[in-house]
């Protein structure tokens, strides 16, 4: 399943909606993709599954690429 991650770069920083940036994640669930991520001390504000018309829309967005990580 995909999920799309809304985070700030540093889990020092306070969220700031303009300062939000998202990725894709391929994980089992949202505990697998928090996870997967935990390395990179972002700072997670909300992690939802994109699955159906959701999913086919966020496709055709330009910045729209899933990361795999093992």
């Amino acid at each position: 399943m995909i999920f799309k991650v809304y985070f700030q770069e540093s889990n020092k920083q306070v969220p700031v909606r303009e300062k939000t940036k998202t990725i894709y994640v391929e994980a089992e669930s949202e505990r697998d993709v928090r996870t997967k991520i935990a390395d990179r001390q972002y700072n997670v504000e909300y992690v939802e599954a994109v699955k159906g018309n959701y999913f086919e829309y966020e496709k055709q967005k330009e910045d729209f690429e899933v990361l795999e990580i093992g």
